[in-house]
């Protein structure tokens, strides 16, 4: 193209060049620069590597995806503090029918097995229900997403597994506790004086 036609589209919207070289790019800049202005007469304003050049572009998507990282770990970590919560208050309230469960003959650790397996049925169901939504809803945020599939299996795979972990922990240990209080400790004892 002749310099005119060069120096117009340069004006209107900046040329950008690609080389190809077999040594490095960047230690090649300084001679591919003075080829370009001797070949076009324009001079040549910044020379990238191809890394810079992709790591530019799609800076606005990495950024993204930190954000939603920190957003979800941020999401995880609420849930299971939620989900931790209450389970063990859920547990907690049934201590009383605990007491009396075991006041009246029943082992303990059938005692315990049985409100862990109520506890995680409650849990499996809540996980269930929150695995369905997020698979439904994932392709809302594909768009945000930069280097990660919509329906990434690790992401799939590891948060129903650390809430129902959490779960199991938040219902086993009140249990466990309840479990192994004297029946004739369940209940507090009131005494009214005159």
């Amino acid at each position: 193209m002749p310099d005119a036609a060069n120096a117009l589209f340069d004006k209107l919207m900046p040329l950008a060049w690609v080389v190809r070289t077999q040594s490095s790019s960047l230690g090649m800049a300084q001679v591919v620069r003075e080829r370009l202005r001797r070949s076009t007469a324009l001079d040549v304003a910044e020379a990238f590597s191809m890394e810079e050049v992709v790591r530019i572009s799609t800076g606005r998507q990495r950024f993204n995806m930190l954000l939603m990282t920190s957003f979800g770990g941020s999401a995880l970590l609420l849930a299971a503090i939620g989900i931790y919560g209450l389970m063990a208050y859920s547990v907690v309230q049934r201590r009383q029918e605990i007491g009396i469960r075991m006041a009246l003959g029943a082992d303990s650790r059938r005692v315990r097995n049985m409100v862990v397996r109520q506890g995680m049925a409650l849990a499996i169901a809540g996980v269930s229900g929150g695995l369905c939504a997020a698979f439904a809803l994932a392709q809302v945020i594909e768009s945000f997403i930069f280097g990660v599939k919509p329906h990434d299996p690790l992401v799939f795979a590891t948060v129903p597994v650390v809430l129902s972990l959490v779960a199991l922990l938040a219902v086993w240990l009140p249990a466990n506790r309840a479990s192994s209080v004297s029946p004739r400790r369940s209940a507090p004892v009131r005494i009214a004086f005159r």
